[in-house]
């Protein structure tokens, strides 16, 4: 079993990844860490986790955990991985991992000088939805793929909350918009060439709440929208020569809609739906890290993925500065 230590007290750690390792086959939360030991204390008290620490480091330098699970605010998530690598424990960092490109050599340097696993937490690759949808591209089930299209979108103008708050790593683009970026690079294993996008920033905070992105591949286009101002609305479409997919509630598995996909053919007269009951991504997603971790042949997210799944961001920051194409 993979012992597991959380780095904070986060929400998404309480609702959605401590949950899921707890009901994991081969990984166990030991410690919750939090610079209030109250609070650290309230979280493992709540998921009859033994150890509390009242410091990142105290827990870091403990041996009562293999590997961290870090959902700190984006901005601190390139430290606390190096620092957990350097203290010789597994890396699964919540996404984005980093804010640019570059920063991510310096996690892959602690990554190898350490020896220890290192991944960035798209529960989205491990779900059998999206394994699904690749492998109807592969076998050919659209015909030729053209055109991808995505929506994510949600409202939230809580000033206190961290995606609002520009030095915390918060927008729209790194909570969001590296979803429907990863979700066509896996499920096509191609990469974008270039990009046009406007991206608009909320006058109060400071953040990008909105962007339009076209990015050209080399034989299909992805266009897409998010927006952290806009009513909830997930989707993605694989639009090919002979049918489509349309993935319903593609990212939030199971709370915007079905987990569901729709596979049409060209003339729209037949169409099959394959349903996926509770898919339990983020339970597939730690227990993959923990097989990385004991036989280092799992299929996972590579530092060398992140870094050009940061690149296309990076790129559509720079387009929306400017008319006409950017090179990612």
């Amino acid at each position: 079993m993979l012992r597991f230590g959380i780095i904070s007290t986060a929400k998404i750690g309480r609702d959605n990844v401590v949950p899921a390792i707890q009901d994991a086959e081969n990984c166990v939360v030991t410690a919750i860490a939090s610079r209030d030991l109250a609070r650290a204390r309230e979280m493992a008290d709540r998921f009859s986790v033994p150890h509390a620490f009242g410091s990142y480091e105290e827990m870091l330098a403990s041996d009562v955990i293999d590997a961290v699970y870090i959902p700190l605010p984006t901005s601190q998530h390139i430290e606390w991985s190096i620092k957990a690598a350097d203290a010789g424990k597994h890396v699964l960092c919540e996404k984005p991992l980093a804010l640019k490109a570059g920063d991510i050599d310096a996690v892959i340097a602690a990554r190898d000088r350490n020896k220890v696993v290192v991944t960035e937490a798209y529960m989205i690759t491990y779900s059998p939805v999206w394994q699904k949808v690749r492998s109807l591209i592969e076998e050919g089930a659209i015909g030729s793929l053209r055109h991808v299209q995505g929506v994510f979108t949600y409202f939230n103008r809580d000033a206190a909350n961290m995606r609002n708050i520009p030095e915390l790593g918060g927008g729209g683009l790194p909570d969001i918009g590296v979803y429907p970026v990863m979700s066509t690079r896996f499920s096509t294993g191609k990469e974008p060439l270039r990009i046009q996008a406007i991206t608009e920033r909320d006058p109060d905070f400071g953040t990008d709440v909105y962007s339009s992105v076209k990015a050209e591949f080399d034989d299909f286009e992805l266009s897409f929208y998010v927006s952290t101002q806009m009513a909830n609305r997930q989707i993605m479409v694989f639009h090919g020569t002979d049918g489509y997919i349309e993935v319903k509630s593609p990212f939030n598995a199971n709370r915007w809609g079905p987990e569901e996909i729709e596979l049409a053919d060209r003339s729209h007269n037949e169409s099959r739906i394959f349903r996926f009951q509770d898919s339990r991504q983020y339970r597939r997603e730690v227990e993959a890290f923990a097989r990385a971790v004991e036989n280092g042949k799992e299929e996972i997210v590579t530092l060398e993925n992140s870094k050009l799944n940061q690149k296309v961001i990076d790129a559509i920051y720079r387009a929306s500065e400017k008319d006409g194409w950017e090179a990612v």
